[in-house]
């Protein structure tokens, strides 16, 4: 049980040191708007992989959140519903919490593995933190960081949202980013504390 605790340590460190990677590699490649929305990526759980996919498209059927680009504005799909020959504006709401009006399936593709590699981080830092009761007796600090580790995985996803709803705003990146180095700094306080044991 404590070997498996160790390589979830592992396991955790690495995968949020990739979540970090990943998000310098969307800021060097501006792709940090490649999805407009959070938690899913134009109303999709997997995005979009051509333009076509974000243009309206006649006899279609759309899912309620879904999202496309037309007349240079992006919208989003008021309800299920299977669209005519022609736009019809009272299906869709029009997405105004950002002004951009762009796709680009390589900047949506690496704003889109950056949340993959988060979600499957936090996973990770959560089996981390299922290990760690072993240690409620004999080593509770150890339980209690790996839950605080938990804690920060959430607080590091709302900050995500809180970045993409603001466009990018800088000082929201600079919270993120720290935050991402202080879940780093607990996980290498957990691995020292447990070998210590």
């Amino acid at each position: 049980m404590i070997k498996n605790f160790k390589t979830t340590i592992k396991a955790s460190f690495i995968l949020v040191l990739l979540v970090i990677f990943a998000g310098s590699m969307v800021r060097m490649t501006g792709s940090g708007m490649g999805c407009p929305d959070w938690p899913k990526c134009f109303g999709y759980l997997i995005p979009p992989t051509t333009e076509k996919d974000v243009f309206w498209k006649s006899n279609f059927k759309y899912k309620k959140g879904v999202m496309i680009l037309k007349n240079e504005k992006f919208y989003s799909a008021k309800n299920n519903f299977l669209s005519s020959d022609e736009f019809i504006l009272s299906n869709w709401l029009e997405y105004t919490k950002h002004d951009y009006n762009e796709f680009s399936v390589i900047n949506t593709w690496f704003e889109f593995i950056n949340r993959l590699i988060g979600a499957i981080a936090g996973i990770a830092t959560l089996i981390m933190f299922i290990f760690s009761i072993n240690y409620i007796k004999t080593s509770p600090s150890i339980t209690f960081m790996s839950f605080l580790v938990v804690i920060s995985m959430l607080f590091q996803a709302w900050l995500g949202k809180l970045v993409v709803d603001s466009n990018l705003a800088p000082y929201k990146i600079s919270v993120h980013m720290f935050m991402a180095i202080i879940i780093l700094c607990l996980i290498i306080l957990i691995y020292r504390k447990s070998y210590a044991k």
